[in-house]
């Protein structure tokens, strides 16, 4: 497994590997790997000659900086899980690497990104468009992969892919969670003892809440998950929104939508915990 934290090295990689007509399969990540990180590795050492994963916390999606400070870090961990799982490359630059100058291009998603994540979460969603076309720039991936606990920002990836015209098949995947159904996430290491125990009811609430759609509103379900969440010891809704899966729409009726997927971003102490499930 090769190491480098240098943009010109990482190149060089790509360039042999590629002369050699091997494909290149991308996981990026921002550390503190858990088994949802692990699962999109082993997905594309199945599909690609060469599987690469980038290791950078993105201070341009974070519009919050304490949220930013607190992020775990645990780079040598990450890097003996990655050397089992056979990973190939790793890229895990300093700031100063990738950011040498300020950040200043903008993108337009449509209205994708002004939604739930993007209206609690201002510039995130451009500040992960900047580093993941950036990498996809470095790695020049055949097929990138994340994960489906970050639904909203898998559409914004797609559709950066397509504005951009890039030539990468991004591959989203489902959310792998704990035995007590709880999406697994690095922020859940920030969760005291406690509050790990509380933090299922996210799930077990989004469970319930598709189980109503045959039987309540919209507007019935959102209430339902509002005062569930809400009624929960120290936790406290941020948003629930049902939307339509592919254009992220909020819909106020189930005809509006095909395929409706419910939304969900709550704060349990300090740590800010998102989900999403399909009403199938």
């Amino acid at each position: 497994m090769q190491v480098f934290e240098k943009i010109k090295e990482t190149r060089e990689f790509i360039r042999k590997n590629r002369a050699e007509g091997k494909s290149i399969g991308f996981v990026p990540t921002m550390g503190a790997l858990h088994e949802g990180h692990l699962s999109l590795m082993e997905c594309a050492t199945t599909g690609n000659d060469i599987v690469a994963v980038s290791v950078f916390v993105n201070p341009a999606q974070f519009n919050n900086p304490e949220d930013l400070k607190k992020y775990p870090r645990d780079l040598q961990g990450d890097l003996k899980k990655m050397e089992q799982l056979g990973v190939d490359l790793v890229f895990a630059p300093a700031v100063e690497e990738m950011y040498p100058e300020e950040v200043t291009r903008t993108y337009d998603f449509g209205g994708l990104d002004r939604v739930m994540e993007g209206q609690y979460r201002p510039g995130h969603f451009n500040g992960v468009a900047v580093v993941v076309h950036k990498l996809f720039e470095i790695i020049t991936p055949d097929k990138a992969y994340f994960g489906e606990k970050d639904y909203q920002q898998l559409a914004i990836i797609r559709k950066l892919a397509e504005i951009e015209n890039l030539k990468v098949k991004v591959i989203g995947s489902p959310i792998v969670r704990e035995t007590d159904g709880l999406a697994m996430s690095s922020r859940n290491s920030r969760l005291s003892k406690e509050e790990r125990a509380i933090a299922p009811v996210i799930y077990k609430t989004l469970k319930k809440a598709t189980s109503l759609r045959g039987t309540k509103t919209v507007e019935e379900v959102r209430r339902f998950v509002h005062e569930e969440i809400n009624n929960t010891e120290k936790m406290e809704l941020e948003y629930f929104e049902i939307a339509d899966s592919k254009t992220l729409t909020p819909i106020d009726s189930w005809e509006a939508s095909d395929k409706p997927r419910g939304f969900v971003a709550a704060y349990l102490g300090n740590v800010r915990l998102i989900d999403n499930m399909a009403f199938n």
